[in-house]
């Protein structure tokens, strides 16, 4: 991927990261979607603490957009470093965030929108390999960082 499409689908992805949090604050908790999709059945949420479904998907969706917004940033950052200093440890880092992106919080939409399982997919188990994803990126990122060259000096 090169600086202009990494930078350019960075923007649609901070734009499209927006517009999902707007909608999962007035769409999703305000609609009251959740509730009639999960009803008041009690799910886990993350301290093991019992809690209405509606109100831990809601929190996954926002998971979601929180993780999407941060990782279209980085994307930018990464889009601006390969302007400096094309590489293909800066390009794998933008791809990463992408795809990291799609899988990861992707997942997390669908999971909200549809359910556990949504047309046969468990959709909980692709998060994980959106996340590995988005952790190779930053590594990625790093490598492309440290070798943009004269970067260290000042």
């Amino acid at each position: 991927m090169d600086s202009r499409k990494c930078l350019a689908a960075a923007a649609i992805l901070g734009f499209m990261a927006v517009f999902l949090g707007a909608f999962g604050a007035h769409g999703l908790k305000d609609s009251g979607f959740l509730t009639r999709k999960y009803g008041e059945t009690e799910a886990k949420d993350y301290a093991g603490m019992s809690i209405p479904a509606s109100y831990k998907y809601l929190l996954d969706f926002e998971t979601g957009v929180r993780y999407h917004m941060w990782h279209a940033l980085a994307m930018g950052l990464t889009g601006v470093l390969m302007r400096w200093h094309p590489s293909k440890a800066l390009s794998a880092a933008a791809w990463c965030f992408a795809l990291g992106i799609t899988l990861f919080s992707g997942s997390l939409y669908i999971l909200v929108a549809g359910g556990p399982k949504f047309l046969g997919v468990p959709w909980g188990m692709i998060a994980p390999a959106g996340g590995t994803l988005l952790l190779v990126g930053w590594l990625a990122l790093a490598r492309g960082a440290w070798q943009v060259p004269g970067a260290g000096r000042s």
